[in-house]
């Protein structure tokens, strides 16, 4: 069976950060895995939800790789984690991110 390729967050825009996480966790059972003033990233049962600034990020989803380097050469967020942005055939963008639980498996 083909092993199908991970999703780990689909990224909305907001304008208000804190008031967008109030929202989500006022209607849904979720938690705040981590916030600033520019960008949140919010865990639900089966994937995360980034909530970003519009002058930051592009919305967009990001799947995780094993190995980012086979898709060319990443740019790193602040949480350490190597990123790219692409875009489909159709101008989505996408958002191809390091396997965290790779890293962390790494790291130990």
């Amino acid at each position: 069976m083909k092993k199908l390729s991970p999703v780990d967050h689909v990224a909305i825009h907001t304008t208000n950060i804190k008031s967008t996480i109030n929202w989500y966790i006022s209607n849904f059972s979720c938690e705040t895995v981590f916030e600033d003033k520019t960008w949140a990233l919010l865990k639900f049962d089966n994937i995360n939800i980034a909530l970003v600034n519009p002058n930051e990020h592009p919305p967009h989803i990001a799947f995780k790789v094993s190995n980012i380097f086979e898709y060319g050469k990443p740019s790193t967020h602040r949480d350490g984690i190597n990123y790219i942005y692409k875009e489909d055939d159709f101008g989505n963008v996408i958002e191809l991110v390091e396997n965290r639980y790779d890293l962390k498996k790494e790291k130990s």
